[in-house]
């Protein structure tokens, strides 16, 4: 029974769009962001798909309420791996920490609008292409693959800003600015020009990455739920609490140092997943991966990856420890061990 009447789309776009402007009128006024309030808009912000996802499975039954938390999970941990882009993208750019939840809301604006499209496109080539679900497979697959591929050389997990094609290209075309100007966009340039700010190129190299993570996350969700509505649902609860996680994660997203394993792992059983459903609607004897299994087989993915994280780092900072214990003080003439009479 699908789940989106043209009534709950409208009042979900409108809940979306409410939460939206008032996310953008708390950041009207740039301030650094507390851990206490962090945690409080994160709580909030999983309070309301849970809830979400209790009436769903009361309303329409369990397989879809099991489709909805499903979809969910695998969109928070995609959210995840966005955020720690995203911190590598706040940091190259040297944004002020006060001026950064600003900065991530025109992503999760950016992000909704482009998944939006997304969707409705994966809805058309569902409903109309018998090997949509094929084609789904294959984008997850080689995304498993770049994935993987990140995962094993971590230490390319920079960014050089001036080397962004975003950057070059509008550099080429506008002036920007040598600092920030709070939340602003533009600013007047040294010779009184309208000029563009950092902030606006930050924004928009957010979009650009926003582009990117649109195309692996639909596919990931729609081998998960045929369901248009709870497709953008997932979606749309995933990106709102984005914001308020990126400050209670910032501190721990570096220790998630296997989590990109954990990601090429659930993106490749995904893309199984949905390769077995195209091949069962053409051999009706291929067997299809329930929604019940694939949620047991991402929450065991998950919790290995960060288990196995967690010990990775703490060996790590034991042998930092170790090594500092360890090494020689530096001496000097001055020394009276090394002194000779």
């Amino acid at each position: 029974m699908p789940v989106g009447t043209p009534l709950l789309w409208g009042i979900t776009i409108a809940a979306v769009l409410a939460l939206v402007v008032m996310d953008f009128l708390l950041t009207r006024k740039p301030h650094e962001v507390s851990m206490k309030e962090a945690v409080g808009w994160s709580v909030f912000y999983i309070a309301l798909p849970l809830a979400f996802g209790a009436w769903v499975w009361n309303t329409y039954g369990g397989d879809r309420g099991l489709e909805f938390m499903t979809g969910y999970l695998v969109e928070k941990t995609l959210s995840v791996d966005n955020l720690f882009v995203f911190m590598l993208l706040l940091t190259a750019f040297a944004v002020p920490r006060e001026l950064r939840q600003r900065a991530l809301l025109f992503g999760v604006v950016g992000a909704l609008v482009l998944r939006g499209a997304f969707i409705a496109v994966g809805a058309q080539l569902v409903s109309s292409l018998s090997w949509a679900f094929l084609l789904f497979g294959a984008i997850l697959f080689a995304t498993a693959i770049k994935t993987l591929r990140d995962a094993m050389a971590p230490e390319d997990e920079h960014i050089d800003v001036s080397e962004l094609k975003i950057v070059r290209l509008v550099r080429r075309f506008w002036p920007v600015t040598d600092r920030y100007h709070g939340p602003a966009l533009t600013a007047q340039d040294g010779d009184g020009r309208r000029a563009l700010t950092p902030m606006a190129l930050v924004i928009l190299a957010i979009l650009s990455i926003d582009v990117v993570f649109a195309v692996d996350s639909v596919p990931a969700v729609y081998g998960i739920t045929d369901d248009p509505y709870l497709v953008f649902a997932t979606n749309a609860f995933a990106l709102l609490g984005l914001r308020a996680l990126y400050f209670v994660l910032e501190g721990a997203l570096g220790k998630l140092v296997h989590l990109g394993y954990g990601l090429a792992a659930i993106l490749a059983f995904i893309g199984v997943k949905l390769v077995l459903h195209w091949a069962h609607g053409v051999w009706s004897w291929i067997p299809e991966v329930p929604t019940l299994a694939s949620l047991g087989v991402i929450i065991g993915i998950l919790a290995l990856v960060v288990t196995t994280s967690l010990i990775a780092t703490r060996r790590g900072d034991a042998d930092l420890e170790d090594h500092a214990t360890t090494a020689p003080l530096p001496t000097t003439d001055a020394d009276p061990v090394h002194t000779r009479p």
